[in-house]
């Protein structure tokens, strides 16, 4: 009999790498049951998260498939807003897998940095620690792999061959070099400010327009996130801006064309809060203010993109894909509206 009923092990695999595999090698030798948690679910596309939890997964299994173990490999999306409800899930995962009180469950992995503090939100579960295995961490990996002049010699020995095999492939897709795109223009936007003595914080505003079961959005025309859903917003303009009502109003005017008073968009801002999360934005420490408007059951109102916009559209909330969302909208969205 084996030390643990089930061993979890939880990552966001972007990419999946030999360190990775040798954890999973060390939970298998240790549990009857390994459930693997491939965070980041349901993320577009970006620099952080280049592939798709159905790429991972599939990627995952490949490896281990010759393996004569038991396995499991599972999907977990983001609540950076709410730590409590992503280790719920992990919890409600576990449980499908192994429901008896009694059972003996383990969590494992190595606490590299701040990152790992996953690893004490389940004190219930053992904690099995494992050494460093490899030098490069994954971002390491996608920093030599987002390169225009990616040569699959830097990172052959700490991959496995079937994640290098579709490397080799993915680097020729389109969605390689939007990634591309995103990261010069990140770079360049950093390099405005790369002199300052403190790095700035930016702030923005958002507005979540509500009618009849829709929220107003638009699809963003420049980077970061081109072509990504985003909610109507912006810069707080220091100069022009008299209050962030103002701002927000003044961004969905020029995103939308919404054809409704000022006065009316006031009148009907249900809520507001501050979004703020570190790492919210790639562009830097951005906090956000946003303003939920509930318009009155009626008609809705004709919009057009504008601005910063390639298109606007009222979008009914049940189908709102977050793959498709721009960084933490669909967050937001789901904070005011419980999608």
């Amino acid at each position: 009999m084996k030390k643990y009923d089930v061993i979890v092990f939880i990552g966001r695999f972007q990419p999946f790498h030999n360190a990775h595999l040798e954890i999973i090698k060390r939970a298998m030798e240790l549990a009857e049951h390994t459930a693997i948690i491939v965070g980041s679910a349901n993320q577009p596309r970006t620099f952080k998260n280049p592939f798709s939890y159905e790429e991972r997964e599939h990627l995952i299994d490949e490896t281990l498939m010759m393996m004569n173990a038991n396995y499991s490999i599972h999907s977990n999306a983001d609540t950076i807003y709410n730590d409590d409800a992503w280790a719920t899930r992990v919890q409600n995962i576990v449980n499908k897998i192994n429901p008896f009180e009694s059972s003996r469950i383990g969590i494992i992995g190595h606490k590299k940095d701040e990152s790992s503090f996953y690893l004490d939100m389940f004190p219930q579960w053992d904690l099995v620690e494992v050494p460093l295995i490899e030098e490069l961490s994954a971002s390491q990996i996608r920093e030599l792999y987002f390169k225009e002049d990616f040569n699959q010699n830097f990172i052959k020995n700490v991959i496995p061959e079937e994640v290098l095999k579709f490397l080799n492939q993915f680097s020729k897709t389109e969605d390689y070099q939007q990634i591309l795109r995103e990261i010069e223009f990140v770079e360049k936007y950093k390099s405005q400010y790369a002199s300052f003595p403190y790095p700035p914080t930016f702030v923005t505003v958002d507005a979540v327009v509500v009618q009849c079961g829709h929220i107003l959005m638009i699809r963003r025309r420049a980077e970061p996130g081109k072509g990504l859903l985003a909610l109507p917003g912006g810069f707080l303009d220091a100069l022009t801006d008299k209050s962030l009502e103002d701002a927000m109003i003044r961004e969905v005017r020029e995103e939308t064309q919404l054809k409704v008073p000022a006065p009316v968009l006031r009148g009907n801002i249900a809520e507001a809060k501050v979004f703020d999360a570190i790492e919210r934005s790639t562009r830097g420490r951005t906090i956000t203010h946003a303003f939920h408007i509930k318009l009155p059951n009626g008609e809705l109102p004709k919009v057009k993109g504008g601005s910063d916009a390639t298109s606007a559209k009222w979008i009914p909330i049940s189908k709102i894909n977050p793959s498709e969302c721009y960084e933490d909208h669909y967050e937001i969205i789901n904070y005011f509206t419980g999608v």
